[in-house]
């Protein structure tokens, strides 16, 4: 009888602790579903917000930002559309305030603006879809960066790399755009299901794909406990340089000793390719033209140096045009006609042509978006490591 008492007791001290535990947890909101893609492509975005007076949807396939509709429990919606198969970035303008979905897990990695992603799927599997083909492993890195701090990276390895410890494979290294993180060419430029993709279907050589973090001086900044350096406003200015040659010196002293070091690499310049998006373009060029000894393949995505800065700097490319034509087993520029670089890449392209220096280009639609990286990406991974 004792017992049972004891157990009594110790159930109702259980079922008392479990109802404080649940009443001292704040009240759950709506179940919200966002976003919502109907089958004729249009698109429902939802937001519970009570109490804002204004939401609007912001999104890279909508020309300016389109204002939500609040119902009586304080949810705002709106549907657009249809809106073309592809993989989007978009947020809510709350009171003027952007914010980024709190109902998607899927979000666009990035050091100052706050965004979401949507997927609009097309009739037949796009490039970057999940598709029932081996799949290659993603892992994230940390390394013994410049300055005594620790750099990271996304490195993506090939479909049957862990089964054959005897197979060595070429590198890719990609470099994100301004503000964007190490992150971004895996979560928004989806390299890793493009190439697990292009490779099942024979397009593209099983290859390494390393992605490091393009702003060191921020990351030194972080771990030093000094003030985040501010945005470089002129592209080719004496401080976007220096930035360029600080990641430079990071690449081919830090990040390139520990891959080869760590992975099963090729290590002479044949199998070693370089590509980057806006910043990183600049980026990519700068390093690739720096160490010709390390790079045959140079890959420019929305980004492009002025005739100016190849005079100064990188004479020696078109100085001696017939050597750099042998070196670079490609020199790949891509841009979009309504980009804002635009201009600026084809006076890059000019310069190279009235040197004699080979190059492959390819213009498309649209401005500095990671939908036209994706395209720039699916064509430069079936080029490179070719024979």
């Amino acid at each position: 009888m004792k017992r049972l008492a004891i157990i009594t007791r110790f159930f109702l001290c259980l079922l008392l602790l479990t109802f404080s535990i649940v009443k001292a947890q704040p009240p759950r909101g709506p179940l919200v579903v966002s976003p919502e893609v109907h089958q004729d492509k249009k698109i429902t975005f939802r937001y519970q917000a009570p109490r804002a007076k204004e939401v609007k949807l912001s999104a890279q396939f909508e020309k300016a930002p389109v204002s939500m509709t609040k119902d009586s429990t304080g949810l705002w919606s709106v549907t657009v559309g249809p809106v073309k198969p592809d993989s989007y970035p978009y947020s809510f303008q709350v009171d003027g305030i952007t914010v980024m979905d709190p109902a998607n897990v899927a979000y666009f990695p990035n050091e100052r603006f706050k965004a979401s992603m949507v997927d609009v799927p097309g009739e037949e599997p796009l490039v970057f879809a999940m598709k029932n083909v081996p799949h290659g492993t993603v892992t994230y890195e940390y390394y013994p960066s410049i300055q005594e701090t620790t750099g990271s990276l996304v490195v993506y390895t090939p479909p049957g790399y862990e089964k054959n410890p005897s197979l060595k494979y070429p590198v890719f290294y990609l470099i994100s755009g301004t503000t964007d993180t190490e992150e971004t060419f895996f979560k928004v430029g989806r390299v890793n299901l493009i190439l697990d993709n292009l490779i099942a279907e024979g397009k593209a050589n099983p290859m390494i794909v390393v992605m490091p973090y393009g702003n060191p001086l921020a990351r030194i900044a972080e771990q030093t406990g000094k003030p985040k350096p501010a945005y470089v406003m002129v592209r080719d200015g004496e401080d976007a340089i220096k930035r360029a040659q600080l990641f430079e010196g990071d690449l081919i002293h830090q990040v390139i000793p520990y891959i080869d070091k760590n992975y099963r690499t090729l290590t002479d310049r044949n199998n070693r390719a370089i590509g980057g998006f806006s910043r990183g373009g600049g980026q990519t060029l700068r390093a690739g033209f720096n160490n010709m000894d390390t790079f045959a393949w140079i890959c420019s995505f929305s980004a492009g140096l002025s005739p100016a800065e190849m005079e100064s700097n990188y004479k020696h490319i078109g100085a001696d045009a017939k050597k750099t034509n042998e070196q670079l087993r490609l020199l790949w520029i891509s841009v979009g006609t309504d980009d804002f670089l635009y201009q600026g890449n084809v006076a890059f392209m000019e310069y190279l042509k009235s040197k004699n220096v080979k190059y492959k280009s390819l213009l498309t639609d649209g401005g500095h978006t990671w939908m036209n990286v994706k395209t720039y990406v699916t064509e430069t991974v079936q080029i490179v490591f070719k024979n």
